[in-house]
């Protein structure tokens, strides 16, 4: 029996996504309890982004090889979520300006070092698909944001060092979320346009 390019494609796009979910689901779990241990602001928000992110590759799991309207709809839902999960992050780093904070540098680099390496292996696993179907599409954007936010968590360990201050590791955290909230809203905006090309179709 003949194997489709179609099913070929959609059993990498499926292997690609559950190497993705694995990565992103370990190292939420490693960036949360080092987090909460060095009392980091950064490190917290940049586990929601993993969470966020292994969440996202879930939905794209599901969509893979169903219809294109399954795939939009996958897509929205994974871009709302994102805003959400952006919004919390907000959230905390507004209560720990608030109630006080006291983050440890040491740990923030060395997990910062540790996300960084695990999602540029994301990156390039994802890479060949960042035009592609608009479930991949959002998945490439969501590691490349990951990416830029793991340089901002080094960095601001760093300079909680330097200046031993709470400062840099709170305005990181909520450089984040911004990243966070801008990645699903430009995929809102892409299932938008999708929608009305599917229309036209």
């Amino acid at each position: 029996m003949t194997v489709s390019q179609t099913e070929i494609e959609n059993n990498e796009q499926r292997r690609i996504l559950t190497i993705l979910l694995c990565i992103n689901a370990i190292m939420f779990f490693v960036e949360i309890t080092f987090g909460i241990l060095s009392d980091s602001a950064s490190l917290i928000a940049d586990s929601v982004d993993m969470l966020a992110d292994a969440i996202v590759y879930g939905i794209g799991l599901y969509a893979v090889g169903r219809s294109a309207l399954s795939k939009i709809n996958a897509a929205q839902f994974s871009g709302i979520f994102q805003v959400v999960l952006g919004l919390s992050i907000l959230f905390d780093v507004i209560r720990r300006l608030l109630w006080g904070s006291d983050p440890e540098s040491f740990i923030i680099i060395l997990v910062g070092l540790v996300a960084l390496l695990a999602n540029i292996l994301c990156l390039i696993l994802i890479s060949k698909y960042r035009k592609g179907e608009i479930h991949m599409r959002a998945s490439w954007i969501f590691s490349k944001n990951d990416v830029l936010a793991n340089i901002g968590v080094i960095g601001a360990g760093g300079l909680v060092y330097i200046f031993d201050s709470r400062y840099p590791d709170l305005i990181i955290g909520v450089l984040i979320s911004f990243f966070v909230i801008r990645g699903g809203l430009q995929i809102i905006k892409d299932v938008r346009s999708e929608r009305l090309s599917l229309k036209e179709n």
